[in-house]
């Protein structure tokens, strides 16, 4: 008979007794431990006769083994009751659905400007884009607005630590009309052959929408805002056909012709002469109010010397507008600082 049975059986019980994991591992300890009952029984083959040693060893390990199986097998139960005692106690319904990722949509901004694009793409326009560090001659110089002119005191303000190869800091652009002079040069150097046979160029047609730079903040600006300019060159376009190009984006932007354009003098050193241009809503809550959304002109026959064209055949306008100002107007937004807080409760509504 083996009279290892009976300490298999004692094991069992004690293991079966243990109600918590910190008994089970004091049950463990009699049996497993340093100086528990299994480990006795190895020690004790130290003293058999070499041809004792092993069926002997052969029974203490099979018993071995019996205790780690039923001790396994109670670990396994006690964690599984944990388990069902947590469920039970807790709030955890198994039957709700799993959450789901949510799905994100465009800012409104980045709507207003994908809008833009999309109706003075349906005019032949197309979209340049160019870099948000800039050098002075891009950003002003080029625009007939030299070194300590006064309409530099709104704009000339973020600067770069690195500077051009004249030795002049860049800045950040604090208008996307850098690209205008950088689309045109590149145009004009394009048909450079046709241009210098005074042979017909194909019209130059561009918007630049993009991220601009100034020091100001209120309800309605921001440092970093949005801008976008456009530009329409050719040897016989004039400020009629700006009128009719913005007049007819802004009723198909608003989605009305219920609305009137008005165009105020004013000044900008690219153009010559040069306009505000204001709406009015004929309903809603913006009735009866003008509202200032662009500013606009022909461009400046020293502007147009820049982009490497002969102002005395060629002409045009250009206009500049806030896609921020636009996308308040759109949705009735009355504080700008919203579209860029990240209240997601905000944001959420465009989606």
């Amino acid at each position: 008979m083996n009279d290892l049975a009976p300490l298999v059986l004692d094991a069992q019980a004690d293991f079966a007794r243990a109600t918590t994991p910190a008994e089970l591992e004091d049950a463990k300890a009699r049996y497993l431990g340093k100086s528990g009952r299994v480990t006795e029984q190895l020690k004790s083959l130290a003293v058999l006769p070499a041809d004792d040693k092993k069926p002997r060893g052969a029974l203490i390990n099979a018993a071995k083994q019996q205790i780690e199986f039923a001790l396994n097998a109670r670990r396994a139960a006690l964690a599984e009751a944990e388990l069902q005692r947590q469920l039970m106690a807790g709030s955890l319904d198994v039957g709700l659905p799993g959450r789901r990722r949510g799905t994100g949509g465009l800012h409104p901004v980045s709507l207003t400007i994908e809008r833009i694009e999309a109706i003075f793409g349906s005019m032949g326009f197309d979209v340049a884009e160019g870099p948000e560090i800039e050098n002075d001659w891009h950003s002003f110089t080029a625009l007939n607005n030299p070194e300590n002119h006064p309409a530099r005191s709104m704009q000339d303000t973020f600067y770069v630590d690195v500077k051009d190869a004249a030795g002049r800091w860049l800045n950040l652009r604090p208008h996307t009309s850098p690209m205008q002079v950088r689309y045109a040069r590149a145009h004009a150097a394009k048909h450079a052959d046709a241009i210098a046979q005074s042979l017909p160029m194909p019209e130059i047609r561009v918007i630049a929408p993009g991220r601009t730079y100034r020091v100001d903040s209120d309800a309605t600006h921001s440092p970093m805002f949005h801008q976008c300019e456009g530009l329409w060159i050719g040897e016989s376009v004039s400020f009629k056909d700006l009128k009719v190009v913005f007049s007819d984006f802004c009723r198909k932007f608003f989605e009305t012709d219920e609305l009137t354009l008005r165009f105020r003098p004013s000044f900008f050193p690219f153009t010559e002469p040069s306009a505000e241009v204001d709406i009015a809503f004929a309903h809603g809550p913006l009735q009866g109010r003008w509202l200032e959304v662009a500013g606009a002109g022909q461009v400046h026959p020293n502007v147009v010397r820049n982009y490497g064209l002969d102002p005395e055949r060629h002409i045009g306008f250009a206009f500049g507008m806030g896609p921020d100002r636009l996308a308040m107007l759109r949705y009735g937004v009355s504080d700008l600082r919203l579209f860029f807080d990240g209240d997601l409760r905000f944001l959420r509504q465009f989606d």
